[in-house]
């Protein structure tokens, strides 16, 4: 069975819980990252899948490494191959569907409850209970792209998740273990002071660590369910009727094909982390 890609944006912050879960999974993975000068490539040749991560730097800014993440995830699109978005990552695929990304109504840091939109489609990746518990790093959000369905939801964030035939988009990281939140606690800068003594979605480092213990292992079962389903459409076909709503999608992604330039990948440091 052919691997899953994964596109790195940071140095030494992989994949975290998604990389344990394929592991589990028997699912053979490469990650790519651009923190190390490794390119990304243009085609999704070879691969059955591809996971982007997060990032420090926002989607708008000028970097060739996240034109590029664009330009594969058009790709991916473009041939049903399932791709999922992890905060940045999930902000770049609602660019490539010509979605915008803007300042969040108010920054979220830490553990945040999450509406579950009541549709088929939060219910399907989400599962039937009314509000998730999830971890959050970020001061962008992306709108919703056209076509796409929304899934979640919160007061600080109005759209959480979009989805769009087999394609998830997350502004927030299922992703996370506790390594993963250690080490980004350690890098704390001006921007997420200045957020956390203005807002209280911003939680403080005591906080976080305090709630964890409590909230972790349920958001890793409801992304055991996220990258089951990620993963298993592809297997079952549930996405490839042209009458499903990715068909228009398509159309959608073919019309702003022009805007990538053929770049090689660079990596600079950023005050955003999505």
């Amino acid at each position: 069975m052919p691997p899953v890609l994964v596109l790195q944006f940071m140095q030494d912050d992989g994949p975290g819980y998604l990389g344990t879960w394929l592991q589990r999974s028997g699912v053979d993975a490469v990650v790519l990252s651009a923190a190390h000068g490794q390119a990304f490539p243009t085609r999704i040749d070879g691969f059955r899948a591809l996971a982007v991560l997060g990032g420090a730097m926002s989607a708008n800014d000028d970097l060739p490494h996240l034109r590029d993440a664009e330009q594969l995830i058009l790709h991916c699109m473009k041939t049903d191959v399932p791709v999922l978005g992890h905060c940045l990552g999930g902000q770049l695929m609602a660019r490539v569907l010509g979605g915008r990304v803007v300042p969040s109504p108010a920054p979220e840091i830490g553990w945040h409850r999450m509406d579950v939109l009541e549709n088929e489609a939060a219910r399907a990746w989400f599962g039937a209970a009314p509000a998730r518990e999830v971890f959050h790093w970020h001061y962008e959000a992306f709108d919703l792209p056209s076509g796409a369905a929304a899934l979640g939801s919160s007061g600080a964030c109005p759209i959480q998740a979009f989805s769009i035939g087999p394609h998830l988009a997350m502004q927030f990281h299922v992703e996370v273990d506790d390594r993963k939140i250690d080490d980004w606690l350690c890098l704390l800068g001006a921007t997420y002071d200045d957020a956390q003594q203005q807002h209280a979605t911003a939680q403080s480092p005591a906080t976080i660590r305090r709630l964890t213990p409590g909230r972790l292992a349920a958001q890793q079962r409801l992304a055991d369910r996220i990258y089951a389903r990620w993963l298993g459409g592809l297997l079952r076909g549930d996405f490839h009727n042209g009458n499903s709503v990715f068909h228009n999608t398509k159309t959608a992604a073919l019309n702003v094909e022009g805007r990538f330039p053929s770049w090689h990948p660079q990596f600079r440091n950023g005050k955003y982390r999505s």
